[in-house]
């Protein structure tokens, strides 16, 4: 056997106790005999570098330093989910679903992993990149640090894997490891880790990948994602997922029914405290591929799949004092300051008490015992008082009617719930919050720049709003608190960068009120440039597909104040991007406005996103659901039998693939 036929054999010698002993829990050699054939393939390796292999087992020991994780935009973007907390919800979201397509239901009942969510990507059956889910559109680049999780496969099992897919799933840290590093850490006399999720997705962020390999991490996959994957069903992608080598515990069940759905997610409520690793509830899927193509997705989750959340943990504890806080919009919110408490495995210090209508509905006051619990165990919300034990001097909270921070009266306006401090360009903690918002990750991502160092240029008076950002210089903003060169020059570098970020998110970063990530997209598109948005009536706002009376209002009085126009006025001046790339622009037109589209079938030149984007670029609506308003469907093959019977009963014309193609003037 030739020297590149020993290491060759050993790594797949080792790949295989790998798997047996991290993926299928069953370990077929000793630590001592696995240690000494890594040790020989790694002096092997030394020896022989022209045989290296960034997949060898010898490579999951880590030792790469990462000081910045790259910015990687998802290729398929990575969607949250829908919450439900009750068989009544479950029953709506089946209700809904089975409007929008054909046949029979099932339905995949899985475990949701209390983790952090990762993307991984395979080309040729080896791990190409590992992306964190960072805001879903794009996330950082943890490639080194994936690689020395055991249970990750740096190369395939197998030969029908498709040339290139992602492959998403949860970074889970067990408790017996979980256990095992906070014994270790008080050994050597350091604070334990709050919790295993926190634990784990920190590790992601961990500069030096040999640091992550000494960790206990595993990862448990879900779905897969990608194009020409011939795969039909959820079912089949979990076991598909198996044969591979991912790690997919089998705990999944094919339900005919919701009752079938609530039966798994009794057995799990109870037996959840039994796992190894924590979970947090059950997530629902619609089990065919081709109905979940069908049913698509809103502007924030799939309309195919559904969390269902086990029953937070509660505690009681003390409300010591009520505060309030000042937004970017003026809104107050009251908190509550409560007696420290343990509650899902982190200390819980604060909780929301959203407006005044929550504290009169509830009568909270201050020195009340509360009941909290963890909404979704991730925000602690305030459900009720124990009066047993409420003192009898005890008085009724009276909301404030100043601003706590610059004391303007404070207005509430008809039929919303929050009080407002109108004082727009005067309150420091709207000014702070506005700029705040303009330089996270999903609006402008200035790097370089978080919150508090925002707060800082605000209070030294370097900064009064984010167009001021722009004449920043290095020398200016090296004097502050833990400002050295170096971080002062990757700042000033942030900000430039920040210039080249696209029209439809420097929208979104100008912190219009009701004007989120979805709406700054239609508007964008719509009007094309700052300048028409502007000048634009409520009249021709409220034409735009989905945009209301208040979100019109809103925009409107953003832009009558002179101040803002100013603003805008010196961030055209500094070069930030406020109308549309001649990219975006190309191949859009307006020859299907006014146009509502259902799109429903197998399609054979392009796919159906690809269908939807090409409605949407000449200027058309997609729509989910067949109605009187639906304008014609593009109908491909086995397209379902009553989305035809309703067709013609609303005499709604069909498209063939190719009639559509040829109506948009598309050419491959």
């Amino acid at each position: 056997m030739t020297i590149k036929e020993t290491i060759e054999a050993l790594r797949e010698e080792l790949r295989k106790h790998n798997y047996d002993y991290y993926v299928l829990d069953h370990a077929t050699i000793s630590d001592y005999e696995f240690d000494k054939k890594l040790k020989e393939l790694q002096e092997l390796e030394a020896k022989h570098p022209e045989f290296f292999d960034s997949n060898s087992p010898t490579q999951r020991v880590g030792g790469e330093v990462t000081k910045n994780f790259e910015t990687i935009v998802h290729e398929y973007r990575m969607y949250s989910l829908d919450n439900s907390y009750s068989k009544e919800d479950l029953q709506d979201w089946e209700t809904r679903i089975k409007k929008l397509v054909d046949g029979d239901i099932q339905y995949t009942c899985e475990l949701k992993y209390d983790g952090a969510s990762i993307s991984l990507t395979y080309e040729h059956g080896e791990l190409a990149r590992a992306v964190t889910r960072g805001d879903g559109f794009q996330g950082d680049d943890v490639t080194a640090n994936i690689r020395t999780i055991k249970s990750v496969p740096l190369q395939l099992k197998g030969s029908d894997y498709p040339e290139k897919f992602d492959i998403r799933g949860e970074i889970i840290l067990p408790f017996d490891g979980f256990n095992k590093m906070n014994q270790e850490r008080i050994e050597m006399g350091e604070e334990p880790y709050r919790n295993p999720r926190n634990t784990a997705s920190g590790s992601l962020k961990l500069q030096d990948s040999a640091e992550v390999a000494k960790r206990p991490l595993e990862c448990f996959l879900y779905n897969i994602t990608g194009t020409n994957l011939k795969i039909q069903t959820q079912i089949e992608s979990l076991e598909k997922a198996r044969a591979w080598g991912f790690k997919v515990p089998q705990v999944e069940k094919l339900a005919h029914s919701i009752e079938a759905v609530l039966e798994f997610v009794a057995y799990w409520d109870e037996k959840r405290h039994d796992l190894p690793y924590e979970t947090d509830g059950v997530v629902i899927k619609v089990n065919n591929l081709y109905q979940q193509e069908e049913l698509g997705y809103t502007s924030k989750a799939p309309r195919w799949a559904m969390a269902y959340k086990f029953k937070a943990e509660q505690v009681s504890t003390r409300l010591n004092s009520i505060s309030y806080q000042v937004g970017r919009t003026g809104a107050i919110t009251p908190v509550a300051n409560l007696e420290p408490v343990e509650l899902a495995g982190t200390t819980v210090k604060r909780a929301s008490l959203h407006n005044a209508d929550q504290i009169e509905k509830l009568d909270v006051r201050v020195g009340d015992d509360v009941y909290v619990e963890k909404g979704g165990e991730i925000i602690p919300k305030i459900l009720g008082v124990d009066l047993s034990k409420r003192s009898e001097t005890s008085q009724p909270t009276i909301y404030i009617s100043k601003c706590p921070e610059c004391g303007t009266e404070l207005v509430r306006r008809e039929g919303e719930a929050q009080h407002y401090c109108s004082n727009y360009n005067g309150c420091k903690p709207q000014i702070i919050g506005r700029i705040q918002h303009y330089i996270s990750r999903k609006a402008m991502d200035i790097e370089g720049l978080g919150g508090e160092t925002v707060a800082l240029l605000v209070n030294e008076g370097l900064i009064s709003n984010y167009s001021d950002l722009y004449e920043l210089t290095k020398e200016a903003v090296i004097p502050l608190e833990r400002m050295a060169e170096k971080s002062a020059e990757n700042l000033i570098k942030g900000i430039e960068l920040s210039k080249n970020i696209p029209f439809e998110r420097v929208l979104f970063a100008l912190g219009i009120r009701y004007v989120g990530e979805t709406v700054a997209k239609k508007l964008a598109k719509h009007f094309k440039e700052i300048n028409a948005i502007a000048s634009a009536t409520e009249e021709d706002m409220v034409n735009v597909d989905e945009i209301g009376v208040r979100i019109a209002e809103s925009v409107g009085a953003f832009f009558s104040s002179e101040v803002n126009l100013h603003i805008i006025e010196r961030l055209q001046q500094f070069g930030v991007q406020l109308e549309l790339s001649e990219q975006q622009l190309q191949g859009q037109t307006n020859l299907l406005e006014g146009d509502i589209v259902v799109v429903s079938g197998v399609f054979e030149i392009v796919s159906r996103n690809e269908l939807k984007k090409l409605i949407e670029d000449n200027g058309g609506k997609v729509s989910s659901s067949i109605s009187s308003k639906t304008s014609y469907i593009v109908a491909g093959a086995n397209m379902g039998p009553s989305k035809k019977e309703k067709a013609n009963h609303l005499g709604i014309s069909m498209l063939s693939e190719n009639e559509f193609l040829q109506k948009v003037k598309f050419s491959n």
